[in-house]
């Protein structure tokens, strides 16, 4: 039986003296703004007239696979909560394909995760943290903003700060895309560089943007997180396409554990393939519900018992024992 442990805290915030996630300034970022912009356009605007059923194929599989390896398992359960352990190569190719999905770098992603997820679990927050405004407003927080706090924590990013080679991809997270549109190019032309680079990546950050904006706002919760100021909600409809992500309510709940659909029904396709890689010797301590301590910081969610909510609380009192 494997040693219990929290692996729930905020792994590379650290709080200081005064720190608050409330007083603080919305401000337009650059960077990302003109990214973010530039490939939506292209999407938009040149995108329909290069469209042929290969480079929707090409879009559909590299967006999959993005998410899936990169997204999900490499950034979010992996190099972010820690859920699982892998080996050090491994890792990278992960984190290498969860930067091409092209939110941003590895660092960025680290602290703008960790922010967001201290931020809600305090009595009050900014509006840019918990997705409080109306969503177009939201839409241009997130996708082309940043907030400047007054107060802001501490971030040491321990081993992962340290590692050349997510310095290196820090450093050239937009580059990333050049060997993938080369080889696309020599595969198809520019029909599949737009569909496999351009439409890709902007359905990526839109899709990342418009689930969290959802998943704080409304749809079915089994938790609540005692002294959070925002709750999380499961979205369902986009379980298949987010690999899982989309039961945020659970993963409020149970952060550190590296499955996140947790009861019948709920596909969990990350969890499915951290399976897979324990299968062949590739992940272990895989922490799920039962291994993390989280009992004096939940309480069910009140609810309306339809039969399919009937199964879902009996699946969370058997997790809950």
């Amino acid at each position: 039986m494997r040693e219990a442990q929290d692996r729930c805290q905020v792994n590379s915030l650290v709080e200081t003296a005064g720190c608050s996630p409330v007083e603080g300034v919305v401000r337009w970022e650059a960077v990302h703004s003109l990214w973010n912009g530039s490939m939506l356009a292209v999407s938009l605007l040149v995108a329909p007239l290069l469209f042929s059923p290969s480079a929707f194929l090409v879009f559909l599989l590299l967006t999959g696979a993005s998410l899936l390896l990169g997204h999900s398992v490499g950034f979010h359960r992996r190099l972010i909560h820690r859920s699982f352990d892998c080996p050090l190569w491994l890792e990278r190719v992960l984190v290498w394909i969860g930067t091409c999905v092209r939110i941003s770098g590895p660092f960025w992603m680290i602290r703008a995760h960790d922010l967001r997820d201290w931020a809600q679990r305090q009595a009050g927050c900014h509006d840019y943290l918990a997705h409080r405004r109306p969503m177009l407003i939201d839409a241009w927080w997130q996708m082309h903003c940043r907030l400047a706090l007054a107060h802001p924590p501490h971030f040491d990013l321990g081993r992962a700060g340290r590692d050349p080679f997510y310095r290196f991809l820090e450093a050239t997270w937009m580059a990333q895309q050049l060997p993938i549109a080369a080889l696309l190019f020599l595969g198809g032309g520019w029909s599949w560089v737009v569909w496999g680079v351009c439409v890709r990546v902007s359905a990526s950050v839109t899709g990342h943007w418009f689930v969290g904006h959802l998943a704080h706002r409304r749809g079915p919760q089994n938790w609540l997180v005692k002294d959070a100021g925002v709750q999380a909600h499961d979205v369902p409809w986009a379980a298949i396409p987010t690999m899982g992500e989309a039961w945020h309510n659970n993963h409020h709940a149970f952060p550190g554990s590296a499955r996140i659909g947790l009861y019948p029904g709920q596909s969990d396709w990350g969890y499915i393939f951290i399976r897979l890689l324990a299968s062949v010797g590739l992940a272990w301590k895989i922490m799920l519900p039962e291994d993390l301590q989280r009992v004096d910081a939940l309480r069910r969610a009140p609810r309306v018992e339809t039969p399919r909510a009937t199964r879902a609380a009996t699946a969370s009192r058997s997790l809950s024992r």
